[in-house]
């Protein structure tokens, strides 16, 4: 199983559980390779250049599909051309939140601080072009306001250690990668960016409660490349989904703050395709502005 995300990262842990579940599934070992850098590029050309025998399986990032057209090379990843989906993994909505010293409690206030201080809030994420970096210039756009963004190459850990260390006042993460620094009062979450409140965290508000409309969810699919076999496709996403359903994978998926949603393979590459088309217009203004 490649993977365009390092080791340890939150996608990184979800890949782990979903190869362990695959491994019992099948009786034969599932290895996770990470294969990170050159915004998921060197991954995708391993990925794309396996045989299509069923044998490579492909979980990249969310970004790997909405990429902007000529970023990186092999990117923003073609359904079906490069690949065919197996099936959707899980995905988990952006936690935005602040530093405790940036004195903000709420979505409102720090778009409010925001345009007192054009271009003077900085927040981290895990490079350009992820969902991290697609989120801020989000919230720019609808809330009208200008922040800084600070590209880290080590992760959310390194931007957690800057927000510690009060070098940068913000962050727009899953909340798996956020969970034990909220847990410890190192940040203060101001709003998600899901369609509704979640049910572990019922009294946060959305972010659509201040910006209607406004969603950003990360997400994983499980893929093959191209050329592989229909029947091949279809009994991995049928032992993919019962392996999804068994109760001890559900609930370490659900402590990283992911949900699950069973999709055909069918399904999985019409919601691909949905999602490349809501996000291309911030990825085309983004081009604009650069």
């Amino acid at each position: 199983m490649i993977t365009d995300s390092a080791a340890g990262s939150a996608i990184d842990a979800s890949a782990r559980i979903i190869a362990e579940g695959l491994t019992r599934k099948w009786g034969q070992q599932v290895v996770v390779v990470n294969q990170p850098g050159a915004g998921g590029s060197i991954a995708a050309r391993a990925a794309v250049q396996a045989a299509p025998d069923g044998y490579t399986l492909y979980m990249p990032s969310f970004s790997a599909f909405v990429a902007e057209p000529g970023a990186a090379n092999n990117l923003p990843i073609q359904v079906p051309k490069d690949f065919i989906p197996i099936g959707y993994l899980s995905g988990g909505p952006m936690f935005i939140c602040a530093a405790p010293w940036l004195g903000v409690k709420t979505l409102p206030e720090l778009i409010a601080l925001a345009k007192k201080k054009p271009g003077e809030l900085a927040y981290g994420t895990n490079g350009p072009g992820r969902l991290t970096h697609l989120t801020g210039e989000l919230l720019q756009q609808r809330a009208d306001i200008k922040l800084q963004m600070i590209p880290y190459s080590g992760g959310t850990s390194k931007v957690l250690t800057d927000i510690m260390g009060g070098r940068i006042p913000l962050i727009f993460e899953a909340y798996s990668g956020l969970a034990g620094a909220i847990q410890a009062g190192n940040l203060v979450p101001l709003a998600v960016a899901s369609t509704e409140r979640l049910p572990d965290f019922p009294n946060l508000p959305t972010v659509a409660e201040t910006l209607p409309g406004f969603q950003a969810t990360g997400w994983q699919v499980l893929a093959f490349p191209a050329g592989t076999p229909d029947a091949l496709v279809q009994q991995a996403n049928k032992d993919l989904n019962a392996m999804l359903a068994e109760p001890d994978v559900k609930t370490m998926i659900a402590r990283l703050g992911r949900y699950q949603r069973p999709m055909s393979a069918a399904e999985t590459l019409a919601f691909i395709q949905s999602e490349q088309q809501r996000w291309a217009p911030v990825q085309q203004r983004l081009s604009v502005t650069r």
